[in-house]
């Protein structure tokens, strides 16, 4: 399995996002319902998809999609600022160090164990990118039984705000601080698999 986050390997940048692209449209619409754009009728893409973003998308050893999330700048207008800040209690966080987690997705042509695993690798990966790269906070829009499992993957994850109900969910804004701590935190609840130990996953983006 590879993290791509930029052309390489035997599958190129531009169709690992066609990818995850089509993955986001069969989770999120298809079998969540959400009503989000989607482009000829297979494609997942809302305005936050621009030359901004930035994607984590795990692929399986024949270049398929197993996992992806989209990673937003927060100096600049994002879903928790843009489309939901109710949901915090204060002012949303924002700063160079700060980046807002959207979007994560997991294939759905896998089975349970397999979509765990992913789900392990793409966590393991946003904390091993954010040390890396200097982000000392994720912040992110979760519904409340989402966000009751992020908060058990052993890194810190609180509320920013108590939940209120959008159209037929009850949503919660959050924050996962980034710390030294971090990796000590995912091994203890059994998350974190770095994957490839001597590879930093790079993040993918669309061109401008």
């Amino acid at each position: 399995m590879r993290m791509i986050e930029g052309a390489g390997g035997r599958i190129g940048e531009t169709d690992a996002l066609e990818a995850m692209f089509i993955a986001r449209k069969e989770v999120f619409v298809d079998l969540l319902g959400w009503e989000v754009p989607v482009i000829a009728g297979e494609y997942e893409v809302d305005q936050f998809d621009n030359p901004d973003a930035r994607y984590l998308i795990l692929l399986d050893d024949d270049g398929r999609h197993r996992a992806s999330a989209r990673l937003l700048p927060t100096d600049r207008p994002h879903i928790l600022d843009t489309l939901y800040s109710d949901l915090c209690e204060e002012t949303v966080p924002r700063g160079p160090d700060v980046l807002e987690v959207t979007r994560f997705c997991l294939d759905r042509r896998q089975t349970a164990t397999e979509r765990r695993d992913a789900r392990n690798r793409l966590v393991s990966a946003l904390a091993i990118s954010a040390l890396a790269n200097g982000i000392r906070r994720y912040t992110g829009v979760a519904d409340v039984p989402w966000f009751n499992q992020v908060r058990t993957f052993g890194w810190r994850c609180r509320a920013l705000g108590t939940p209120r109900r959008h159209g037929r969910q009850m949503l919660s804004a959050l924050c996962i601080d980034i710390d030294d701590d971090v990796m000590a935190g995912l091994a203890s609840s059994g998350i974190y698999d770095p994957g490839d130990a001597d590879r930093v996953p790079q993040m993918a983006g669309l061109a401008a």
